[in-house]
């Protein structure tokens, strides 16, 4: 499945943005979605899971209360809303999807196949 991510920009401390992925080629409710983050000098982490067909959730602690994942089959979409957004929340932000015939969710960045090529999301204190 080919994945493009946007909705990234500039925010201030305190703010919200909420990021989009969409997807194209195969169906996108065979694939689990999963969103990681990049920052500047750091490795990738897991940000949000969530299974194939919504049903099931996960996230990494740090966006446990402030980050609500989410994806919509029909339109063959997923996005991430993130709220109360802090300067250490600035990073490069991908959507990445998993083929799976299960409602498991990764939060492994290797269990995932196709990757989007990333937006910035840059919070300002």
């Amino acid at each position: 499945v080919q994945l493009q991510a946007s909705g990234g920009g500039l925010v201030q401390d305190g703010g919200s943005l909420t990021l989009s992925c969409a997807a194209s080629g195969p169906p996108f409710s065979n694939y689990a979605m999963g969103w990681f983050r990049q920052a500047p000098g750091k490795e990738r982490e897991f940000v949000a899971a969530i299974s194939r067909a919504g049903t099931v959730k996960n996230y990494a602690n740090f966006a446990k209360g402030r980050f609500t994942i989410s994806r919509d089959n029909a339109k063959n979409t997923g996005s991430l809303q993130m709220n109360s957004l802090k300067s250490e929340d600035t990073a490069v932000y991908y959507c990445a999807a998993r083929h799976t015939a299960t409602g498991v969710v990764s939060s492994t960045s290797d269990s995932y196949n196709d990757w989007g090529q990333g937006t910035l999301v840059t919070v300002s204190s």
